[in-house]
């Protein structure tokens, strides 16, 4: 089993705020699903970037919505653990539908340590 990260673009999920439940509620379907299945591991949204911070490698901070040459800024994620990359590309369509916008896939490299 391999744990894969499926993530959107914030400002990606454009639908009419009349229809936030309807996506809410179907975003929260496939959350349950992968629950029940045994594969959720994590997962959450996350607030416009201009509430995070980028930390140089020098400590000096950055707000991330103004830090030169980053233009997309992750809006959700979830953590999957699967047996294969495709069973991962099945769950993020199921994601892609509720939350009517594209999912990134991504495998997490092995770390013994971790």
């Amino acid at each position: 089993m391999s744990k894969y990260l499926i993530s959107f673009d914030e400002g990606t999920m454009v639908f009419p705020m009349a229809e936030l439940d309807a996506v809410s509620e179907a975003t929260h379907a496939v959350l349950r699903e992968a629950k029940a299945a045994g594969v959720w591991v994590f997962g959450g949204g996350l607030p416009e970037a201009a509430g995070g911070a980028v930390v140089d490698v020098d400590g000096t901070v950055h707000d991330p919505a103004v830090r030169p040459g980053k233009e997309t800024f992750i809006g959700g994620f979830c953590i999957l653990d699967l047996p294969t990359r495709d069973e991962a590309l099945r769950w993020a369509a199921k994601f892609a539908v509720a939350c009517r916008c594209a999912q990134e896939v991504r495998e997490f490299l092995d770390d013994p340590e971790s």
